[in-house]
C-alpha cells in the first residue's frame, strides 16, 4: 500500500520587523527590501510547533495511517506587504487575487490569533475558522478580573496602532458600564500621575514588538535553553498551543473523510489504491463538526462561527532579579457558565510584588462609602470620583458604595448606624408592663371596692338611707361600676379578634347603664319632690316605674348604636407600620371611627343632661337628697372625657390605650366616691343617723 502526501496550510502570520535593510532589484510586484539578520524567537517557537504537531501526527497509526502530512513555511520577510501577498501566494495560482480560492476552488483557512470581531466567520469568510475564542470573551475577562479586586481606578495603554485603537474602543464602554473609570487613557504614556494608580491595563499587539538590535552574529552553536525567558519560553505558548490544535484540527478533519471513503477508493494497475484526492470544499463540512480531545486531554471543537469553544487560563507573570520570569496560572475564565462566575480565581497562587504595601493593591479615585453612607458625585469629575454623605432619617445602605440609601420595609426600621434593618418591636400594652401591672392593680382594686359598697347596701338594704333613693337603682349602679371597672382588662394584651369587638362595645353598653342610673336616680329625686305638693302632676309618675324606663329606654338607645356599628364596620385587629419609626402598633382599628364617637357622644349627652338636672336639684330641702353628690359626680366625669379626647387624639400606640384605661378608671372611680362614699360614712360610722325618727326629725 502506496503512502500519500498531503500538503497542509495554516495560516501563519509572522511580524514584520525593523531590522537591517538591504536594496535589491526585484521583478513583479514584490517589495523590493529584502530583511535580513533579525529574529523573533517566540514565533519561531510558533514553527517548531507546527513541526512537530506534524511529525506527532505522521508517527501516529490511527490518524491518516499510510498518509504523510507535509507543510510550506513561507517568510513574510518583516514587511507588511509581503506578509499578505505571501499568504495570497499560498491560496491562488491565477492572475486575480480572490481570497479563498485558487481557480474557483475554495480552501481552508484556520488562524490561530486573534481577529477584529468585524472578521465574521459566518458572512464574510465562509470557511475562515479560528484556533481561539472569540475576542470579546477577553474584554469580558478583563472586566471581570477587575471587579474581581474590586479595582475601580485604572489606567488604559495601548500602542498608537489600529489593534491599539480597537482595543481602547471596545473596553472602555464596557469598563463604564461596570463602573470601573479610566484614570488616563494613553498611547504614549508620558508624564502620566500614579500616585494614587495602583492598576495599569496595557495593550500591546505582538506584531509591533520589535526586538533589540545586536551587532552579533549567530554561530550556529547557540542552545535555545541558553536564550532569556522573555525572548524564547522553553514551555508551550498560547500561540504554539493554538497552531498545534489547528494542525490537529485539520488532521481530524482529514482523517474522518479518509475512513468514509476507503470502501470507495479506486486501485491502481498494479493493484494498489490510488492517492487521496479530497477536494477542499468537503473539508469545511467536516470542520463544522469536528470534535476531539488534545493530548492534554482539552476538547477541540468550533461553534457555528468558526471559533474555537473555550475559554483562558488566567496566569501570574512572577519576575525573578535576574529578568527572568515564569507565567502561573492563577485562574480560569469559563464562557460556559453565567457571567457573574466565568471568572475563577485562586487567590493563594497569586505571587504579588514584594514593594506593594497592601495586596491585593486597592485601586480606586477615592476610599469607598462605607455602609450608612451613599455616593454623590464630584461635579467636574469623573464618576468613580466622589464624596460620601451619610443616608437620611429612615434610611440605611448596607453594602460599600450604594449610590443611594433605601428604606427598611415596613416590619423593620434602620439601626443607629444607619447600615442595616432591624425588625420593628411590637407596640402593644401587655400585661407585663409596670404601667399594664398598675392600671390592672386599680382596676381589681376599685372593682372589689364597688362588690364591697354593694355588700353593704345589700345588708343594709332596708334602712332608710338604702331605700330612700330608690334601692333598686343603687343595685343597678353598683353592678354597671363593677363591670366597668373590669371591663378595662380588655384594653391590656396583644390584640385580637375577640378582644377588638368586645373592647368598646361593652365600654359604651356599661357606661351608658351606669349613667342612666344616676340620670334616674336623679329624675327620681325631682319627681318626688314635686310630687309632695298637693295637686300635683307628677304625682303619678312617683315611683319605680318612671326610674326603670329611663333606665332601659336610655341604655336601649346605646345598645342600637353599638349593633349598627357590630353590623357595618366591627372593629378588628390591625397593624400600624408607619406611625413609630421603631415600633410596630398592634392595635384594634375601630372600624368606623364615626360610630367609635358617636358612642362617645352619646355617653356624654346623658352625663350633661344629668349634670344640668343634679345642679337644679341641689338645693332641694331633703335630708337624703343625693343631687349634691350626683353633680359632683358628673361634674368628674365629664371632665374626665372632656379631657380624654384631645389627649387620645394625640397619643399613639399602647399610649392611647393607658389614656382610655385611665379615663375609664377615673370616671368611674369618681361615680363609686362621690355618690356612695358618704352613704357608706353614714351606714358604718354613724348607724345612728340611718334611722326613720332622725329622718323625720329633720323634716320638722
Amino acid at each position: 500500500m502506496g503512502n500519500t502526501m498531503l500538503l497542509l496550510l495554516i495560516q501563519m502570520m509572522l511580524p514584520h520587523l525593523v531590522c537591517e535593510v538591504h536594496q535589491m532589484k526585484c521583478t513583479g510586484s514584490y517589495p523590493a527590501e529584502i530583511l535580513h539578520q533579525c529574529l523573533v524567537t517566540k514565533h519561531y517557537q510558533h514553527l517548531l510547533a507546527l513541526a512537530f504537531a506534524i511529525n506527532e501526527i505522521n508517527e501516529n497509526p490511527n490518524i491518516l495511517p499510510n498518509v504523510t502530512l507535509g507543510f510550506h513555511i513561507h517568510d513574510s520577510s518583516a514587511d507588511a506587504r509581503w506578509t499578505y501577498r505571501t499568504s495570497m501566494d499560498l491560496l491562488f495560482t491565477s492572475g486575480e487575487l480572490v481570497p479563498n480560492y485558487q481557480c474557483g476552488i475554495e480552501k481552508k483557512m484556520l488562524s490561530y490569533g486573534s481577529f477584529k470581531p468585524e472578521w465574521d466567520a459566518s458572512s464574510q469568510f465562509f470557511s475562515f475558522y479560528r484556533m481561539v475564542p472569540n475576542e470579546v470573551l477577553q474584554y469580558e475577562g478583563i472586566v471581570r478580573l477587575l471587579l474581581h479586586f474590586r479595582w475601580k481606578w485604572v489606567g488604559l495603554v495601548a500602542m498608537d496602532s489600529e489593534s491599539g485603537n480597537h482595543f481602547l474602543q471596545t473596553l472602555e464602554p464596557m469598563l463604564s458600564r461596570n463602573g470601573i473609570c479610566a484614570a488616563f487613557t494613553q498611547k504614549i504614556p508620558e508624564d502620566v500621575p500614579l500616585e494614587s494608580l495602583n492598576v495599569m491595563l496595557t495593550y500591546i499587539d505582538s506584531n509591533s514588538v520589535n526586538p533589540t538590535k545586536s551587532s552579533e552574529m549567530c554561530t550556529g552553536e547557540e542552545r535555545l535553553e541558553t536564550v532569556p525567558a522573555p525572548f524564547f519560553e522553553m514551555r508551550m505558548t498560547g500561540h504554539s498551543y493554538s497552531i498545534y490544535n489547528a494542525v490537529y484540527a485539520i488532521a481530524h478533519a482529514l482523517n474522518v473523510m479518509d475512513l468514509s471513503r476507503t470502501k470507495h477508493r479506486v486501485t491502481e494497475n498494479g493493484g494498489s489504491l490510488m492517492p487521496l484526492h479530497l477536494m477542499p470544499w468537503k473539508l469545511h463540512k467536516v470542520l463544522q463538526r469536528i470534535a476531539f480531545n488534545n493530548s492534554a486531554g482539552n476538547e477541540v471543537t468550533f461553534n457555528e462561527d468558526g471559533e474555537l469553544e473555550g475559554g483562558f487560563d488566567i496566569k501570574n507573570l512572577v519576575t525573578f532579579p535576574n529578568n527572568s520570569y515564569v507565567k502561573v496560572k492563577i485562574g480560569r475564565l469559563d464562557p460556559r457558565v453565567p457571567l457573574s462566575k466565568r471568572v475563577i480565581i485562586h487567590e493563594e497562587r497569586i505571587e504579588w510584588h514584594t514593594n506593594l504595601a497592601q495586596v491585593p493593591p486597592v485601586s480606586v479615585c477615592n476610599d469607598p462609602c462605607k455602609p450608612g453612607y451613599s455616593r454623590r458625585k464630584k461635579e467636574g469629575e469623573k464618576f468613580c470620583c466622589y464624596q460620601c454623605d451619610p443616608c437620611p432619617e429612615g434610611k440605611m445602605a448596607d453594602k460599600e458604595d450604594m449610590d443611594y440609601c433605601i428604606p427598611c420595609s415596613e416590619r423593620h426600621y434602620p439601626n443607629q448606624c444607619q447600615d442595616q434593618c432591624i425588625p420593628k418591636i411590637p407596640n402593644f400594652l401587655s400585661f407585663a408592663e409596670p404601667l399594664s401591672i398598675i392600671l390592672a392593680f386599680g382596676a381589681l382594686f376599685f372593682s372589689l371596692i364597688t362588690a364591697l359598697v354593694l355588700a353593704i347596701a345589700v345588708k343594709h338594704q332596708d334602712t332608710p338611707i338604702v331605700k330612700a333613693n330608690n334601692r333598686s337603682l343603687t343595685y343597678v349602679l353598683l353592678i354597671s361600676l363593677f363591670f366597668c371597672f373590669l371591663c378595662s382588662l380588655l384594653f391590656i394584651g396583644e390584640p385580637n379578634k375577640v378582644t377588638c369587638l368586645l373592647r368598646q362595645m361593652t365600654f359604651g353598653i356599661i357606661f351608658s347603664i351606669a349613667v342612666s342610673s344616676v340620670l334616674a336616680k336623679t329624675v327620681t329625686v325631682v319627681v318626688a319632690f314635686m310630687a309632695s305638693r298637693p295637686g300635683n302632676l307628677f304625682r303619678k309618675w312617683v315611683g319605680k316605674q318612671l326610674a326603670h324606663s329611663i333606665v332601659l329606654s336610655c341604655s336601649f338607645v346605646q345598645v342600637g348604636i353599638c349593633a349598627f356599628w357590630l353590623g357595618s364596620s366591627p372593629p378588628f385587629p390591625d397593624v400600624d407600620k408607619n406611625s413609630l419609626s421603631r415600633e410596630i402598633i398592634l392595635q384594634c382599628n375601630e372600624g368606623s371611627v364615626t360610630l367609635f364617637y358617636c358612642v362617645l357622644g352619646y355617653m356624654g349627652f346623658l352625663a350633661t343632661i344629668c349634670f344640668i338636672v343634679a345642679f337644679l336639684a341641689r338645693k332641694l330641702p331633703d335630708s337624703f337628697n343625693e343631687a349634691k353628690f350626683i353633680t359632683f359626680s358628673m361634674l368628674v366625669f365629664c371632665s374626665v372625657w372632656l379631657s380624654f379626647v384631645p389627649i387620645y387624639l394625640s397619643t399613639k400606640g399602647k399610649d392611647m390605650v393607658a389614656v382610655e384605661i385611665f379615663s375609664i378608671l377615673a370616671s368611674s372611680a369618681g361615680l363609686l366616691g362621690c355618690i356612695f362614699v358618704p352613704k357608706c360614712y353614714v351606714i358604718i360610722l354613724h348607724p345612728e343617723l340611718n334611722r326613720r325618727e332622725q329622718l323625720i326629725r329633720k323634716r320638722h
